[in-house]
């Protein structure tokens, strides 16, 4: 199910308060009857949609009044307010302003048209006194700039007693039907504008009338055709609705750059071909998380000096600051540090299920390093490979970015003693809606805490788990902490499982309600046994109804509010001790799925693995593509079949360009990207002198449902691949994600892995790994290694990954080292040479403190992936 987020903007400056009638004084020409209606829903209608309020209650339509409450004792006017974003207005063009209100027992008002963001300049205005008998307002005004996406505000607060505010029949008429929005799609070759492994998938989409096929040529930089032969008509695409053919040059595995592909009279964007093409995108993508992290000066030295800005949320004026948070009133008597971690999304609020999701992805990144032959080591991903002020620590950089929110979701668990200890407050975030762009060191709203929920305590209790066995190598303390935190958190879920968050508490920051929350506890259940083996956690997740049923979604494998596919994966890949009829169970369900999605994918002609219909194109729907991806991958993984490693590179294409608006949805990466996504912080459309967000930033991507007034007034009736605008209002469309930037991560960190995407090697080693004792604090093993192949070994390297905290304590007939988790045992001088048909064995004690101690999955001979028996 797609995430719906209200993102709301409201006035926040003073520079836009004190005013006065806008006719005052002033002659102004009479708007014609006829001229265009700039107001969405002025009658009410159709609800409450768009507008939005800050500071009051919740907004109802009562007999064809938009009403809400509005609390007494407040300041001033603009503590409270009713309004509507994307207003447009056009210099010089004249404006009549009319709306009846009322209000009970009475109060003054005032209607503020503006600029939406700082300054807040005033466009016109009008003052009023409200009564509890309706009476009606009309102004006239001369726009005095262009504003395509001005505000009006009524601003409703100040008085000393509480009132009933009702607003009717709100209208601006003036100026000009807007003309139908028309993107520029560049080229009608659409092609992955950065380009392709070699020896992966190669294929793009080209937009014609034409119905027979037609020539493609291949040109190198240098003008050179280097490869041509005929397109495949694919006739309408249900999704753009546009009639389109596809190319498929698969067969050219030239590395190069600056490649283009000509069809129809039309030549792409330039790409590469490359077997490090996504290097960078790895770094890239991680280093979103940096940019967004709450509590700590961002350090322009790392990513870039435009991106240098003090910490957020710590209590420096104007910030209220998170390190003593109270809960909204009535929710609790306590206050919390809840100080670090992301800022989630546009706004500056943070959610523990949106937190849970991404610092799971981003452990499992890292996770995948132990149990996939491709990410084998995980060198990519270790100790100074990222831009992150933690670098040189001896802990993997992935690991230091995750716990900078792990450690904030462990501060939002109920302390011992307190109504509901254990579980965790669902979010955090301002008390208002704040406006756009807000550095977070300027956020002036007092923060609350939230209600705890089922939901939260349960992400936290997986996340926790999965930290627990992650850190025991690098940080012992931390792990146990985490472990000690999980197993607390599942617990308290199941003394509580029905407290589910409030769909209504969505004023400041997103509801992300969740009524089911089986998936969490399966997940849950799954991440505590594998970390843990404790029967308890293992007859949880067996009798969960989740466990056999088919958890993989057409529309997108998991969301914060279905995340069983989590629980499934890690059940697949994670060394664990199910019986082997059971875990082959497990693994053909991923395949499965996998194979659905490649079915999907070569029926879209612009090959993605996403349906086509309206119901598929929702928000966030760019992370649903890239989740269906990851299953992709993690079959790959399992099976070793190269079908589904090109399926997950071939998805990258969509993302990257390949699509019916011709745009990567990834800053900095394409020669048309995304880069006016709607966050507060990185507002370089509304103010010049801020960035554009960080290279490798997702954008949410196209949402048929379009749920925002911006989207809606510019794009009405799209198809589903064009419902998508690159402009910081859109917040349905265009809005970043931390959990959509960890499924980035996440695939791009496979495609960095896959290199030039040679064809896949048989086996020629098999291993028997067998432990023949274990007591409380260790355990013996031994190691056979079989050389299956045509050729003789001369020296070898045998490696592997411990699941948790195993140490390797002595050992014999083999030169034995360990980094982390990771274990690297080398020939002796005597049995360096291993031939056709022979084998060596190798043993060693090791300890631990407790837990399983499973067979790895993944074992390497001399860097290649040997069959484990």
């Amino acid at each position: 199910m797609s995430p719906y987020r209200r993102r709301r903007t409201a006035l926040a400056a003073a520079t836009a308060l004190l005013l006065t009638g806008a006719t005052a004084g002033t002659a102004h020409a009479a708007v014609p009857p006829d001229a265009p209606e700039q107001i969405r829903n002025g009658d009410f209608s159709a609800g409450t949609s768009p507008w939005f309020s800050y500071g009051t209650g919740d907004l109802k339509v009562v007999d064809g009044r938009l009403c809400t409450t509005v609390p007494g004792g407040l300041g001033n006017l603009w503590d409270a307010g009713i309004g509507q974003d994307a207003v447009p207005l056009i210099a010089g063009a004249e404006y009549e302003l009319s709306f009846d209100v009322s209000a009970t027992p009475g109060t003054a008002i005032t209607a503020v048209l503006q600029l939406g963001h700082d300054p807040y300049t005033t466009y016109g205005s009008v003052n009023a006194t409200a009564t509890a008998t309706a009476r009606h307002v009309d102004t006239t005004f001369t726009a005095p700039a262009d504003d395509p996406a001005a505000q009006l505000i009524f601003q409703v607060g100040g008085s000393p007693q509480a009132q009933t505010i009702c607003l009717g029949n709100v209208s601006l008429r003036g100026g000009e039907q807007a003309p139908p929005y028309e993107p520029d799609t560049g080229p009608r070759v659409r092609v992955n504008q950065v380009g392709y492994l070699p020896g992966g998938p190669k294929n793009a989409t080209v937009v014609t009338d034409a119905t027979d096929p037609l020539t493609w040529q291949l040109t190198s930089a240098a003008g050179t055709v280097v490869a041509s032969g005929r397109t495949t008509p694919r006739g309408v695409d249900p999704a753009s609705g546009q009639n389109v053919q596809t190319v498929d040059f698969s067969s050219f595995r030239t590395p190069g750059t600056g490649y283009t592909l000509a069809v129809d009279g039309e030549t792409s964007h330039p790409f590469d071909i490359s077997g490090t093409l996504y290097d960078r995108l790895r770094v890239d993508s991680l280093q979103f998380f940096y940019a967004q992290r709450s509590g700590i000066a961002i350090d322009g030295n790392l990513i870039g000096a435009q991106y240098a800005r003090p910490a957020g949320h710590l209590g420096v004026a104007p910030n209220r600051g998170d390190t003593s948070v109270p809960c909204q009133p009535g929710v609790c008597d306590y206050s919390l540090d809840v100080r670090g971690g992301w800022y989630d999304a546009g706004d500056h609020g943070k959610y523990v299920v949106n937190g849970g999701i991404a610092t799971h992805q981003l452990l499992s990144a890292f996770e995948r390093t132990k149990t996939a032959e491709t990410a084998a080591g995980g060198a990519a991903l270790g100790d100074a490979t990222l831009r992150v002020p933690e670098r040189g620590n001896h802990v993997p950089d992935i690991l230091d970015e995750a716990r900078w929110e792990l450690e904030f979701l462990l501060r939002m668990q109920v302390p011992a003693g307190k109504p509901l200890a254990g579980m965790a407050h669902h979010k955090i975030h301002d008390r208002n809606w704040t406006g756009l762009p807000l550095a977070p060191q300027a956020d002036p709203e007092p923060r609350e805490l939230h209600p705890p929920s089922t939901a939260a305590t349960l992400n936290l209790a997986a996340v926790a788990a999965q930290c627990a066995r992650l850190f025991a190598p690098y940080d012992a303390a931390f792990a146990a902490r985490c472990g000690t935190a999980a197993k607390t958190a599942y617990a308290a879920a199941k003394a509580h499982p029905t407290i589910y968050a409030s769909a209504a508490d969505g004023n400041g920051g997103g509801a992300y309600d969740d009524t089911n929350v089986t998936d969490e506890f399966y997940w849950a259940a799954v991440e505590l046994w594998l970390t843990t083996g404790e029967k308890a956690y293992l007859n949880d997740l067996t009798a969960s109804p989740l466990h056999t049923a088919d958890v993989f979604d057409a529309g997108g494998a998991f969301g914060w509010q279905s995340v069983a596919m989590l629980g499934r994966l890690d059940l697949a890949t994670v060394p664990n001790a199910l019986p082997s009829a059971e875990l082959a169970r497990i693994r053909a369900s991923v395949t499965t799925a996998a194979d659905r999605y490649l079915a999907t994918l070569r029926g879209q002609a612009y090959g993605l693995p996403l349906p086509g219909g309206a119901d598929a194109y929702v928000w966030g729907g760019n992370s649903n593509i890239i989740n269906n991806a990851v299953v992709l991958a993690t079959a790959f993984d399992l099976t070793r079949d190269a079908k589904y490693r090109d399926g997950a590179v071939q998805s990258a294409d969509y993302l990257l360009g390949r699509n019916a608006l011709n745009i990567s949805y990834v800053t900095g990466w394409g020669s048309h990207t995304a880069q006016n996504q709607h966050t507060r912080i990185f507002g370089h459309q509304l103010n010049p002198d801020l960035p554009h967000p960080p290279a490798g930033s997702l954008a949410g991507g196209p949402n048929a449902a379009l749920q925002d007034p911006y989207a809606a007034g510019l794009l009405a009736g799209c198809q589903p691949m064009f419902c998508y605008v690159d402009d910081i209002n859109s917040y349905s469309t265009n809005e970043v994600a931390i959990n959509w930037n960890s499924a980035l991560a996440w695939l791009a960190s496979f495609l960095a892995d896959q290199r030039d995407a040679a064809a896949v090697p048989a086996p020629t080693c098999a291993v028997t790994y067998t432990t023949h004792g274990s007591w409380p604090d260790g355990f013996n093993t031994q190691v056979t290694v079989r050389n299956t192949g045509k050729s003789a070994l001369n020296g070898w390297s045998v490696r592997w990954a411990f699941a948790g905290d195993q140490k390797v304590q002595s050992h014999w007939s083999a030169q034995v080292s360990q980094t982390g988790a990771t274990v690297t045992a080398t020939n002796e001088s005597w049995n360096a040479r291993i031939a056709p048909g022979a084998e060596i064995t190798f043993g060693l004690i090791g300890s631990t403190s407790g837990g399983p101690n499973p067979t790895p999955t993944l074992i390497t001979l001399n860097g290649k992936s040997c069959t484990i028996s």
